[in-house]
Order: C-alpha cells, then sequence, then structure tokens
C-alpha cells in the first residue's frame, strides 16, 4: 500500500511539472499571437555557420539554452569548439547567492575553463580572449538598471572592442520590456557595481537593444562589432514566461514582474523575501509587528541568500504572491505605493533607508535608484502623483535615446 501510494504521488507530480512547462510553452505562443515566440539562441539555422570552423567563447549561465538543453552543451553536442565560458554573477550554472564571490573553476560536467566575471576580475581580459575566434553572449536579462547582467555586457563589449573580437549576441525577450519608468540615473556620485548606466530604473530593452545603446551612446572607448540573432515575433507588450529562473531569487514568474518594485527595498530595512522561497513577492520586517498581521522569518538558504536582511527574525508585513501583475503591466508603472506606505508605517523612520557599505555617506538605497532625490521626497512626504511628475522630463528624453535602438515594437 506504501509503495503504491508512492508511485500515485510520483505520478501526480510527474503530470503537475509537465502541465506546468506547458502551459508556460502555451503562454509563450498564445501571448504572441499566432505566432510562437522564438528566442534568437532557439533559432540555430541562422548563427550555426558563423560558428563553424571556428574556437568559440561564451558568456552564459543557467538561463542559457538552447530547447531546453544548455547552450553550451548543446553547442557542443552539435560540434561547435567552445574553448571557455565566462560566467555572471550567480556563477555559470546559476547556483550562487546574490553578490556571492564566484571563482573561476572547471565545469564539472564539459570539463571547460569557467572564467568568472563577477567580483575582481569583471572583464575579460586579453589573455582569457586570445584563444577565442567568436564571443557569443546569451543571458536572459529582466530589464532593470540594478540586475547585472546588462553591466556584464558593457565590460564583455569593451573588452571585445578593445581585442578586435566579434561579438555574436543570441537575443531574449525582456519579461519587463513593456515598462519604462523611474528615476533616470544621470550623477556620477551614484554610480555602483549594481548601476552604471544613465537609464531609468527600469530600460525596456532587450540585451540585443541594449548593445546598441552601448554602442551608440559612447558608453565604450572603442565602438564593439556586434550581429545580434533577433527574437522572432516578439515586441515589447508581450508577456513572456520565463522557462528557467533568471537567478537564484527570482524564482517565479511574480517574483520577476514584481523584482522592478520591490528590488527597492534592498536599500531599506524592510526585507524583500530573501531568505526564503518566496523572494521578491513578500516584504515585512520585525519592527512592523501589530500593523500588518501576514509574517515569515527569513533564515540562510545556501545558493539563495545566506544572510538575508532580518535573518532568524519574525518579520510582518505585505504578501504580494496572490497580486495582479497582470494589473502591474497594464499601468505600465513600477510600483511606488508599496514603498511610500512601509516607510509610512515603519516606526523608526531615521532608520528606514539604509547606508550604504562602501560609501557610508551615500545612502544604499540611493545607489540602487540612481538618484537621492526619491528619499528626500518620500521623507518629505511628497505624494506618489508629484513624485512621478518629476521623473517625467528625464524618462521623456530618455524614451527619445532608446527609440534609435529598439528592434522591436
Amino acid at each position: 500500500m506504501t509503495k503504491l501510494i508512492s508511485i500515485l504521488f510520483l505520478t501526480i507530480l510527474a503530470v503537475g511539472t509537465i502541465e506546468c512547462i506547458a502551459q508556460n510553452a502555451l503562454s509563450n505562443q498564445q501571448i504572441s499571437g499566432k505566432q510562437k515566440i522564438i528566442t534568437g539562441a532557439d533559432q540555430t539555422e541562422k548563427y550555426l555557420p558563423l560558428l563553424k570552423g571556428k574556437r568559440i567563447g561564451l558568456v552564459a549561465n543557467q538561463s542559457s539554452i538552447i530547447g531546453t538543453k544548455s547552450s553550451v552543451d548543446s553547442l557542443l553536442s552539435l560540434g561547435i569548439k567552445v574553448v571557455k565560458v565566462f560566467g555572471p554573477e550567480h556563477g555559470f550554472r546559476g547556483n550562487a547567492s546574490n553578490g556571492a564571490a564566484v571563482n573561476n573553476e572547471t565545469d564539472a560536467k564539459t570539463g571547460l575553463p569557467i572564467i568568472s566575471l563577477y567580483g575582481k576580475n569583471q572583464k575579460p581580459t586579453k589573455e582569457q580572449l586570445a584563444d577565442i575566434d567568436l564571443l557569443v553572449f546569451d543571458i536572459q536579462d529582466v530589464g532593470c538598471r540594478y540586475y547585472t547582467n546588462i553591466n556584464t555586457l558593457e565590460y564583455v563589449m569593451e573588452a571585445c572592442g578593445e581585442n578586435d573580437k566579434e561579438l555574436l549576441i543570441l537575443d531574449r525577450p525582456n519579461p519587463n520590456g513593456y515598462v519604462v519608468d523611474g528615476p533616470v540615473m544621470t550623477d556620477d556620485r551614484f554610480k555602483s557595481a549594481i548601476g552604471i548606466h544613465y537609464t531609468p530604473m527600469t530600460h525596456g530593452m532587450t540585451i540585443g537593444e541594449f548593445a546598441q545603446y552601448l554602442n551608440g551612446e559612447g558608453y565604450l572607448p572603442k565602438q564593439c562589432k556586434i550581429k545580434i540573432i533577433k527574437v522572432a515575433n516578439y515586441d515589447h507588450d508581450m508577456e513572456y514566461v520565463l522557462p528557467i529562473n533568471p537567478s537564484p531569487n527570482l524564482n517565479t514568474q511574480q517574483a520577476v514582474v514584481l523584482f522592478p518594485s520591490l528590488c527597492m527595498f534592498e536599500g531599506t530595512a524592510i526585507n524583500e523575501g530573501r531568505g526564503t522561497y518566496m523572494p521578491f513577492t513578500i516584504l515585512g520586517a520585525p519592527a512592523l509587528k501589530g500593523k500588518y498581521s501576514f509574517s515569515y522569518k527569513p533564515v540562510g538558504i545556501p545558493g539563495m541568500s545566506e544572510r538575508p536582511n532580518h535573518k532568524d527574525s519574525v518579520c510582518y508585513g505585505l504578501d504580494l504572491r496572490e497580486y495582479d501583475i497582470a494589473g502591474l503591466r497594464k499601468s505600465r508603472q513600477i510600483n511606488l505605493a508599496w514603498l511610500i506606505e512601509l516607510y509610512n508605517a515603519y516606526p523608526d523612520k531615521a532608520h528606514f533607508f539604509t547606508p550604504g557599505r562602501a560609501n557610508q555617506h551615500i545612502s544604499a538605497f540611493d545607489l540602487r535608484i540612481g538618484t537621492d532625490q526619491l528619499r528626500q521626497q518620500i521623507i518629505a512626504g511628497v505624494s506618489e502623483a508629484d513624485i512621478r511628475k518629476s521623473w517625467e522630463p528625464g524618462l521623456q528624453q530618455f524614451k527619445a535615446i532608446r527609440k534609435k535602438y529598439l528592434l522591436y515594437p
């Protein structure tokens, strides 16, 4: 009887998993109308001839897939000579926590050298590129200035430009491509590892489009020669359900869509769900006890967040796991109301915004937002409508620049 129950449970689990995968695939197909969205990586007929007979380097992580298989493994099985892999934050296989040091290593599965581009070695060196004829960039992004994949893209393009190497970009949809919102960073004082570009908090571009923006707006000492394999049947308004988690703490579609709004809290006293298996879908802090009934306890989780804010303390706040993200998409805005609400509810307002680690004189919140204006507005009690009005000149200027580099409607 016990064995029969176990078999029944595993069958139900397997069916549920298959249904979930099928629903994701169907979602991506239906949202694009009559035709299925096809990533650049999945259009092998367009780029395999460019790789044949060349020594290939690949900038990749766990989101780099052809079909359902790792791009690295797939290209090797297709006879492509991949000589090394460069991995961004979280590592090539995507199992390192946020901000954790990622060292160079040898991939256990393929035996290929893995060069970390997160930490001291952010840009490929001349020596690391010497035995490569063509570098391929295939990483899923989520469209935020403070999501570090676009930093990696810039450093890789800079290295390719300096060393006369061509970069082939296998483009992927931006799951937050519908929204261009938030303050535009214009002051170099607020440049940091989580923000090095003069864009709004959400830029509304794919990796391929962002590469064109970097080339065109003078971010690079020497322009990088790029070739982009475009996403087929895609435009920025389409919902795109990610087939693979882009990083350990973006483990649901809900989290991916809420990320632009909830990642702002990382510069505050509020825990944004790190230290749980529900990151970026819940918000809370111990000091909010008595003001909210929803509670949870962040703990250290290897590979996700070993030292979350308020570790091992019960937090009280907002449960956004069932929040209508379709409505958020319809608004085409970052949700600012949660930030204002929790600031107003927090009893110790002098310590709501946290100081920076490297520079105690600049708030960690300001580094994430790209300006100190938003923090000052919230403290002063400025209305959401007036805050948004202050963003408009910068947003309109950026949108005009962005338009020059778009590959999709």
